[in-house]
């Protein structure tokens, strides 16, 4: 678990440094799209860690209870950040991390964005058939019939907007994204 082992107390100390310096910049960055600072903390130090770990490990290196690192592997793993994987002579879950920061990027967004239109396409979709229904029950009522296709109009392209989210969404799951904007290599 420890990469730094054998190295002098000065040279530890400065790398560790440089490091504690980025883990603190992933996990104000995560931060920024929702996800705890310590979680953020926990995958920047999985991110230098030298191969697979155990959450026992991930509870003394931080200082964070078992409980806590428990939710946190979670959570990083159900935004496809971490993996599970198999360790010969263990018992114990393993978990390393995804390195690649454009899938996360990708994943983390898909699985949000997805949610989030779901939800907003249902709520639309409903709104727009009581409108519908609402303008033949007051076909007679200019004011009213006016007021609801004017509704009607906004929440169509409200409905445009997330079809266009999802296209966005499935360039980001299939990879056609970095077809557009290419990863620097």
């Amino acid at each position: 678990m420890n990469d730094l082992e054998g190295l002098e107390p000065e040279q530890i100390n400065r790398i560790s440094k440089a490091r504690e310096r980025v883990i603190d910049s992933i996990g104000k960055n995560m931060d920024l799209y929702g996800i705890t600072l310590s979680i953020g903390h926990l995958y920047g130090y999985m991110y230098f860690n030298e191969g697979p770990v155990t959450l026992d490990e991930l509870s003394r290196t931080m200082g964070m209870s078992k409980t806590s690192m428990s939710t946190g592997v979670r959570t990083l793993l159900d935004l496809k950040m971490i993996d599970k994987v198999w360790g010969k002579g263990t018992r114990k879950d393993l978990f390393e991390v995804v390195p690649d920061w454009h899938q996360n990027f990708s994943d983390y967004f898909s699985i949000k964005w997805r949610k989030a239109v779901e939800g907003n396409m249902i709520a639309l979709t409903k709104s727009l058939t009581e409108i519908r229904d609402m303008q033949a029950e007051y076909a007679e009522n200019a004011e009213i019939l006016r007021l609801l296709l004017n509704d009607e109009e906004k929440i169509m392209e409200a409905i445009k907007y997330y079809r266009w989210l999802l296209k966005l969404i499935e360039a980001l799951e299939t990879g056609k994204i970095f077809e557009l904007i290419p990863k620097e290599t």
